[in-house]
C-alpha cells in the first residue's frame, strides 16, 4: 500500500495538537446538547396541552347536542301524544251519531229526501218542507212517597230506549238547549 491509497483518521487528541499548532482556538464541548433540546420540548408539550383541550372542547360540545337531542326527543313525543289525543276527539266528534246528537241540540231536522235540478232547468224530485221530529217528552218526577212508603226506583241509564224514541237528553244537554225548546 502506498501513502497515498491511505486514508488519515485522526484521534481527537492529534486533531487538537494539530490545531493548537497551526494557532486555531480550542473547540469548547458545546452544551447546546440539552438547549437545543428545550424548544422542541416545550412544543411537543404545547401540542399535547393544545390537543387534550381540544378534546375537552369537542367532548362538551358533543354532550350538549346530546342533551338538546334528548330534549327535543321528549318534545317531539308529548306532541305526538297531544296530536292523538286531538285526533281521537276529531274523531269522535265527527262520528254520525255525535254529528246528529249535536244537530238535534242546534235545533235542526232531517231534510227529507233530495230535490235536483238539471241543466235544463227540469227538477226531479218534489219538494217538501222539513218537518221537525216530535220533541221528547219528560218523564214525570216520580211522586213524593208517604210516610210508610218506600220511594219508587228511577229509570236508570242502563235501560235501554225504544228504537224510534230518541234519547232522552242529559244534564249536559239540557244546559247546551236554547231556552223555549
Amino acid at each position: 500500500m502506498t501513502k497515498a491509497g491511505k486514508v488519515a483518521t485522526l484521534t481527537r487528541g492529534q486533531a487538537a495538537r494539530i490545531g493548537r499548532a497551526l494557532g486555531a482556538r480550542p473547540a469548547r464541548p458545546r452544551p447546546g446538547g440539552q438547549a437545543a433540546r428545550m424548544p422542541f420540548v416545550l412544543l411537543v408539550v404545547a401540542l399535547l396541552a393544545g390537543g387534550l383541550i381540544s378534546l375537552l372542547l369537542l367532548n362538551s360540545a358533543l354532550n350538549e347536542g346530546s342533551f338538546q337531542l334528548s330534549r327535543l326527543k321528549k318534545e317531539t313525543t308529548a306532541l305526538t301524544d297531544e296530536e292523538q289525543a286531538l285526533q281521537r276527539d276529531v274523531d269522535a266528534h265527527s262520528a254520525p251519531d255525535a254529528l246528529q246528537r249535536r244537530a238535534r241540540e242546534l235545533g235542526l231536522v232531517p231534510g227529507g229526501s233530495p230535490v235536483f235540478i238539471g241543466p235544463d232547468g227540469k227538477v226531479a224530485g218534489s219538494a217538501s218542507a222539513a218537518e221537525a221530529p216530535p220533541s221528547p217528552t219528560p218523564t214525570p218526577p216520580p211522586a213524593p212517597a208517604g210516610p210508610g212508603q218506600s220511594p219508587a226506583p228511577a229509570a236508570t241509564p242502563s235501560q235501554p230506549v225504544p228504537s224510534g224514541a230518541p234519547a232522552a237528553p242529559g244534564p249536559t244537554q239540557q244546559r247546551n238547549q236554547p231556552p223555549g225548546r
